[in-house]
């Protein structure tokens, strides 16, 4: 029986996809979230066999959540299904670990396909994602990423900035200081050539850390 925690921010998908599962007898769930920074503890705690998670989550996103827990775990299966086929972020999270990606207009039975496969240490993608990552070796130059020239932090600020988080709130966030977040903010800003939150945001969506802009 394969362990699994269920990383998911929407909670009726999530709870959807719990029942599923709890009906088959080759999965035992161990964790949910919807939440990546409360997902990163309860991972190290449980330590899953097999991990499915959404791409973007609140805090800290899908493909920061893994490029941790795949440092920590390194025999973590983990199959993303998520609802966002940019191909960025698909290239991204396969890059930081993935072994599967199933976009969620798949349905569910696409899904357990592709947990069964990746359990059992395969790799599976959804026909949607299938055909994007074709286009993306076919045209490597559409796909730029953030991963060499912003770090970790940096990566975790602009989220929150996109977030509509000020900056004292991604200092208890983080618990850091606001003169850090300032600091970071600044870096970042710098590197991606961005000039006011707007833009980051703008950006955000363009890599896929968001889907719309928040609400004022």
């Amino acid at each position: 029986m394969k362990r699994v925690v269920i990383v998911e921010d929407q909670t009726a998908i999530r709870e959807m996809l719990a029942e599923v599962l709890r009906h088959d007898p080759n999965f035992e769930i161990v964790g949910q979230a919807g939440d990546g920074q409360v997902a990163y503890q309860m991972i190290l705690d449980a330590k899953p066999d097999v991990l499915v998670l959404d791409a973007r989550l609140p805090v800290l996103n899908g493909l920061e959540l893994l490029r941790r827990v795949t440092k920590q775990l390194r025999n973590l299966r983990i199959l993303v299904f998520s609802g966002h086929e940019n191909p960025v972020l698909i290239r991204e999270m396969l890059e930081a670990g993935a072994h599967g990606f199933v976009e969620k207009t798949a349905g569910l039975i696409e899904l357990k396909k592709g947990l069964e496969t990746v359990a059992n240490g395969g790799t599976y993608f959804g026909p949607a994602v299938s055909g994007l990552l074709r286009n993306v070796v076919a045209n490597p130059s559409v796909t730029t990423t953030t991963k060499d020239f912003l770090t970790p932090r940096e990566r975790e600020i602009l989220q929150l900035v996109a977030e509509s988080y000020s900056t004292k709130e991604i200092a208890q966030k983080l618990n850091i200081s606001v003169k850090t977040v300032d600091n970071h903010r600044t870096n970042l800003m710098r590197k991606l050539d961005l000039h006011n939150v707007a833009s980051i945001t703008r950006y955000a969506m363009q890599i896929g850390l968001i889907e719309n802009e928040p609400s004022v």
